[in-house]
């Protein structure tokens, strides 16, 4: 007994320094995404002549992130979280310098090499929020997960604003305006990968193995049934490669794994596809079509303008956070996925009718990101728990892969949606998606509750 209450204290500890060290590197690696959003659309249609490839950088960033997903989930499987989270900032370090050398040398490939990289990156990113419950109990996993997304917030938001000081940076260097803030990206991604590599001790998901394989010993010798693995225990016969079909397998075996899934991924999809070629609304929007920004003034009104809607968008992403996560545990998993596809819904109405106002495609870009939030923090959390134990890592792969892959068709067809219908088409398609998944979520609802009714009428009768 007296082993049991010193071991409950240590591992509490260990979980809040775990939220706290993955919270911090959060925060310095996600300038590059904000940073590659606000600039990339822009960069690609300047060093390939072509409007067709606004949605290139977004494009290769999602795909890669899909990639990447299932073999750094396999890799966290095998070497635990902190080898799989720094292996990703590294990749995306690497190709944060190959966009610097993309504007120096203005080659295209290069430009696309390094979003690769930066993609990479961001599925490290997203695993990390799954590293923040390998420790968590259930009633504070939504918000434990909600906590390390929202740390992303700072970071997020500096990036797309980091056009002026880039600039101020990039000059010092010798280097063109516009790749300063890439500049700035690299240092955030390099302190982020050293700050978990020293700090993210023990780790997360090893400490839970080791402590479900020492609660199952300990059941085994007082002759009791062996209890159920916890989250990330690799139980006799589960420890295999990380495989799409077997995530798929899993996920199709629970109902409300099948809902999860789709709430995940139908969020990215609408949110990646819109918000990737808001860039290039507003830039014909306020400076006209056809305007080449490499050698554009950082204080040009056109880049100040997508900086602040970008920073405002990535805000509604992640600055309310905590708030979706609390929502998540206390009003439910389902009604918060609900309530984030009705917010998505309001966001691309209001954009899409709005799509001559700068204000109006502002106020529905920050309502895209909270319903983003709400579905992905929620939608995450109900996922893990759908599984069963022994799956869920691969199945949380299967999850960012699919995803990602999601953001990258939105991202690839976005450009040409926009060249066909317009910003206000591409809005409409998005909320087409998003009507979709809310009702399968509004329909999951109402047959919960009338099981229920059912239920307690059964009851009193």
């Amino acid at each position: 007994m007296a082993t049991s209450s010193k071991a409950e204290p240590s591992v509490i500890q260990v979980q809040r320094r775990t939220v706290w060290i993955l919270g911090s590197a959060q925060l310095l690696s996600a300038i590059v995404t904000g940073a590659t959003v606000s600039i990339g659309s822009l960069l690609a249609v300047d060093l390939s002549g072509s409007n067709a490839w606004a949605g290139s950088v977004a494009t290769v960033m999602t795909l890669a992130a899909a990639l990447a997903a299932l073999p750094l989930a396999s890799l966290a499987d095998h070497r635990g979280r902190r080898i799989g989270l720094v292996s990703g900032l590294a990749t995306a370090l690497a190709g944060t310098l190959l966009m610097v050398l993309s504007v120096v040398t203005g080659i295209f490939l290069l430009l696309i090499l390094g979003a690769a990289g930066v993609g990479v990156g961001a599925a490290s990113n997203l695993q990390a929020r799954f590293a923040a419950v390998d420790l968590a109990d259930s009633e504070h996993r939504g918000r434990a997960l909600s906590a390390v997304v929202w740390a992303i917030t700072i970071g997020a938001v500096a990036g797309p604003n980091l056009i002026q000081p880039g600039a101020v940076v990039g000059q010092a260097l010798g280097l063109p305006p516009i790749a300063g803030p890439f500049v700035i990206s690299a240092a955030g991604l390099l302190l982020a990968a050293i700050l978990l590599l020293v700090g993210l001790r023990p780790d997360p998901l090893l400490l839970a193995r080791q402590l479900a394989e020492a609660d199952t010993v300990q059941t085994v010798g007082t002759a009791q049934p062996a209890a159920p693995p916890s989250a990330g225990q690799r139980t006799p016969g589960t420890a295999k490669r990380g495989s799409l079909a077997r995530g798929l397998r899993a996920v199709r075996s629970s109902p409300a794994a099948i809902l999860a899934l789709a709430a995940v991924v139908g969020a990215h999809a609408v949110m990646v596809g819109v918000m990737s070629m808001t860039p290039l609304h507003l830039q014909d929007l306020v400076a006209g079509p056809g305007v080449s920004h490499t050698d554009h003034s950082a204080g040009g009104d056109v880049l100040v303008i997508i900086g602040i809607t970008i920073s405002l968008h990535i805000a509604g992403m992640f600055a309310l956070s905590p708030v979706m996560g609390w929502l998540t545990d206390k009003a439910g998993r389902i009604q918060t996925i609900a309530l984030g596809y009705l917010t998505l819904v309001a966001a691309v109405v209001v954009s899409g009718l709005g799509h001559a106002s700068t204000t109006s495609v502002a106020i529905g870009l920050v309502l895209l990101g909270l319903g983003w939030s709400a579905a992905s923090i929620a939608g995450s959390t109900l996922l893990a728990e759908s599984v069963s134990p022994g799956e869920r890592i691969v199945v949380q792969g299967t999850s960012d892969m699919l995803m990602g892959m999601a953001g990258a068709v939105g991202g690839a067809f976005s450009g040409l949606v926009l060249s066909w219908v317009g910003y206000q088409g591409l809005n409409m398609v998005g909320g087409l998606v998003a009507a979709a998944v809310l009702a399968a979520a509004v329909a999951r609802i109402l047959a919960e509750r009338t099981r229920i009714q059912g239920g307690s009428k059964v009851a009193s009768g």
